[in-house]
């Protein structure tokens, strides 16, 4: 299958040109054409790299890719090793980062909410990114931890309310955790991201709303998989997805 076949299709399923994002989506780091192997991961990080290259795989497709707006652009250190890795084994980088996230049926948001048990019924925040809804049944924040910790093998961080019972719940992927407020007006109980600031909890605590830090890698993981799955299906390509671990 060819590359361009492949990233035409992605681009259509995800339109990146909808978002004004912080880096650019879709190929990032052309390598050869013909791909008949695939790895996924959450982040370009070195070590995925190095996995993708040991399993003679012909592009990765990431979350997170390279390229951050206002990031030192010089390939230097760190980022010649990763790009020199990538470049020497011919492999092509490819990269989706809020179209990832808002993806009503692949995305990050959509996924976790589904893992989660949580009935969506709304959006919410800048770009409409963040997800709000119910659970199957209220619940106490505490057992909500607990359902968190099952799911996402990550102990969460819990600040604000801790007797809190829960009837509508928040939550938006990755480092989303300046939308509490967002969340609070928008009526949730309680709100889900990945990871959390000082000032998080206060506000948590002034705004009389729970708040669970995930894991910014551990709430990322679902859509890019996804991603590598429906590739997989469409396309005819094999598809492994690696999780190089990431507490935070």
């Amino acid at each position: 299958m060819l590359l361009n076949t492949i990233i035409k299709s992605t681009n259509e399923l995800l339109v990146p040109e909808k978002f004004h994002d912080y880096a650019p989506n879709g190929l990032q780091v052309e390598g050869r054409q013909e791909v008949r192997r695939i790895v996924t991961g959450v982040s370009a990080c070195l070590e995925l790299i190095l996995a993708a290259r040991e399993r003679s795989a012909d592009a990765v497709f990431v979350h997170h890719g390279w390229f951050w707006k206002r990031e030192d652009p010089r390939i230097t250190g760190v980022r010649r090793k990763r790009i020199s890795a990538l470049l020497s084994a011919d492999m092509s980088l490819v990269a989706y980062h809020l179209p990832l996230d808002d993806h009503p049926e692949l995305g990050n948001n959509a996924l976790l909410g589904r893992e989660l048990g949580f009935i969506a019924d709304g959006r919410f925040g800048e770009d409409n990114l963040g997800w709000i809804g119910q659970p199957e049944e209220e619940l106490p924040v505490k057992s909500l931890a607990e359902r968190i910790k099952k799911h996402l093998k990550r102990e969460p961080l819990l600040v604000g309310p801790a007797n809190k019972r829960i009837r509508r719940v928040a939550w938006c992927s990755g480092a989303a955790q300046d939308m509490i407020e967002a969340a609070a007006e928008a009526g949730a109980d309680c709100f889900i991201s990945g990871e959390i600031s000082e000032r998080t909890t206060h506000l948590a605590r002034e705004l009389d709303i729970a708040y669970l830090a995930c894991g910014h890698h551990a709430t990322e993981r679902l859509g890019i998989k996804a991603l590598g799955e429906w590739i997989a299906k469409e396309h005819g390509v094999q598809v492994e997805f690696i999780d190089i671990d990431n507490p935070a």
